[in-house]
């Protein structure tokens, strides 16, 4: 893990068995990037509305995901053609805890997410017959999955004192697939999750107040076209170039 960023000592700490009640497994979710340089000042204007997930003493978690997708990459080629339902699916570990999960993540319409998620004992290579089914019938597709790229980042997770509203906040992304690895530092990736959408939110507020607009990122999809692989993309020049902007800027 990287040293942790200024401020985020000072937040009031939230334990796991405390943010129980904010799941948030369908929900609503926005996602900004911006600069890691503008942290601090966002992490100053979040101080009196959220508190931060504390695991062992350690504020900031590492973790690491095996995403699976078709042979022609077709969760990818949804995502770019902006399909209204589209799935995700992806091994997540907890490194540290002991904590692995099979995740599928669903588009399901007017915007809301879907995430359905097993544990594990560990990531494999390979999908079971025990986990084929599950992804076939929290997908609802049953065309085979092949392991397409490793992702890690470190999360910091804050929820909310007075709404169910989770917000993660991802840093140091690195990606790997067939022993080519590709980093993406000087950004941040925030995800604000709510069982609806609430533009009173605080941290649209604070988004808002410095011109930080939403952004429609998939870390999947960045990390295939960081990667190398030759897919269609002109749907995310946009963001490849945002990203490199504020790379730049950091």
């Amino acid at each position: 893990m990287q040293a942790p960023h200024t401020g985020i000592d000072r937040f009031q700490p939230i334990s796991l068995a405390e943010m129980d009640g904010v799941k948030l497994q369908d929900r609503v979710d926005t996602k900004y990037v911006f600069a890691e340089s503008r942290l601090p000042e966002v992490l100053q204007a979040m101080l009196p509305h959220y508190r931060l997930l504390e695991v062992n003493g350690a504020r900031g978690t590492d973790y690491r995901s095996l995403y699976f997708d078709t042979a022609d990459l077709q969760h990818y080629q949804a995502h770019h053609n902006r399909r209204t339902f589209r799935s995700k699916v992806r091994f997540r570990e907890y490194i540290g805890s002991g904590l692995v999960f099979l995740e599928v993540k669903r588009k399901t319409g007017r915007g809301r997410t879907d995430k359905k998620r097993i544990r594990v004992e560990a990531i494999p290579e390979v999908l079971s017959a025990e986990q084929q089914a599950f992804v076939a019938a929290a997908s609802k597709s049953d065309v085979p999955l092949q392991a397409t790229l490793w992702n890690y980042f470190t999360r910091y997770t804050f929820v909310s004192n007075t709404a169910p509203e989770r917000l993660t906040m991802d840093v140091a992304l690195r990606y790997s697939a067939a022993g080519d690895d590709r980093e993406l530092g000087g950004v941040v990736i925030a995800e604000l999750k709510q069982e609806r959408a609430d533009r009173t939110s605080p941290f649209v507020r604070i988004m808002r107040e410095r011109i930080f607009p939403t952004s429609g990122m998939s870390k999947y999809c960045v990390g295939l076209l960081m990667l190398g692989r030759n897919v269609k993309h002109n749907a995310f020049k946009a963001v490849l170039l945002k990203l490199e902007k504020l790379r730049n800027a950091a």
